[in-house]
């Protein structure tokens, strides 16, 4: 059985785009069933092409989002996930990690872990 990496709320993360990539503080969010991003920031690292639209539901009510494919790599593991694209610029945090990349099994979370002190 293969170790898991334990992740508390909020994780580093790297984004992977066409020509650039940046680290950025996440969210982690397992009621949340996909990933989102800043339009921003999926800009300025040129992520894409729009894969299709998905259907979310969130508590500015029920919209059409587009997707992309890209890398991220979280607790040292790279990972290829979809993310629709939202504005977050009025959010504390660029970038949410949902169900759709915690589901791959190789993650705990810890909702204590960045409060512990060591």
């Amino acid at each position: 059985m293969k170790k898991r990496s334990v992740l508390g709320l909020i994780e580093k993360v790297v984004i992977t785009g066409a020509k650039k990539r940046e680290a950025v503080l996440a969210r982690i969010d397992t009621g949340a069933t996909s990933s989102s991003i800043d339009l921003q920031l999926a800009a300025t690292l040129e992520l894409g092409p729009i894969t299709s639209l998905k259907v979310i539901k969130s508590a500015a009510g029920i919209g059409k989002r587009p997707l992309v494919r890209t890398k991220v790599k979280l607790a040292g593991q790279v990972l290829e996930a979809d993310f629709n694209l939202a504005d977050r610029s009025h959010m504390t945090y660029r970038v949410l990690i949902g169900q759709n990349v915690l589901k791959t099994g190789k993650f705990i979370i810890d909702p204590l872990k960045n409060m512990k002190r060591k």
